[in-house]
């Protein structure tokens, strides 16, 4: 049965982002509030977790997790940005955005694009993430916690943890800034390109 966390959103308790992230560290998955809906989480390199997200999920494998960092100088180890593209991601993150990224050698094939060497990345802009993130030290694989069939992303701790209490390690009830999903921007290509209109203004990217 899923733990329950309830994690103030301004000011994380220290003892609660610990305990978190010892979850994570054992191998567990994770609910988690972002400044966008909520989230699945886990650790890079764990299998079992990442089949369990896409299991919670109901997706295949060919669906792609999202790199959550912490700023851009971590994201920088996984994703390839030029002049331009630092400048507006500096600009605009954190902030509820997913971009696509050309991936660097540190990022693992089964977690970059099929097509192409490409990589989803987050910095979203949320205490508790943060405070998360900082604690472990290294990004979390992460999927909107968006069901098949759903009409909307889920963004009621209480909601998630009675529909996935026998599934989940953990569930965090905390605020959410914004419901509803990322904004998504391909900045593979010299111009952005929109992939899905969210939250977040994607008029920054000229778009």
């Amino acid at each position: 049965m899923a733990q329950y966390f309830v994690i103030h959103a301004e000011n994380p308790q220290a003892r609660l982002v610990k305990h978190t992230v010892e979850i994570l560290r054992e191998g567990g998955v994770i609910a988690y509030p972002t400044d966008s809906s909520y989230a699945l989480g886990c650790m890079l390199g764990v299998k079992a977790a990442q089949d369990k997200i896409r299991q919670i999920r109901q997706v295949s494998d060919k669906q792609l997790f999202t790199l959550v960092c912490r700023n851009l100088s971590e994201l920088a180890n996984y994703a390839k940005v030029d002049n331009s593209q630092y400048r507006l991601l500096k600009a605009n993150t954190p902030g509820a955005y997913s971009f696509v990224l050309n991936a660097t050698r540190e990022v693992p094939r089964r977690l970059q694009h099929p097509k192409r060497s490409a990589v989803g990345i987050r910095v979203p802009d949320h205490q508790v993430v943060q405070a998360i993130l900082e604690e472990l030290g290294e990004p979390m694989l992460s999927m909107t916690l968006q069901i098949t069939g759903d009409d909307a992303p889920m963004n009621v701790a209480w909601d998630i943890r009675e529909r996935f209490e026998h599934q989940l390690d953990l569930v965090i009830d905390s605020d959410i800034h914004h419901v509803g999903a990322t904004t998504v921007i391909d900045l593979t290509e010299e111009t952005p390109q929109l992939i899905r209109a969210g939250v977040a203004d994607a008029a920054p990217f000229g778009l």
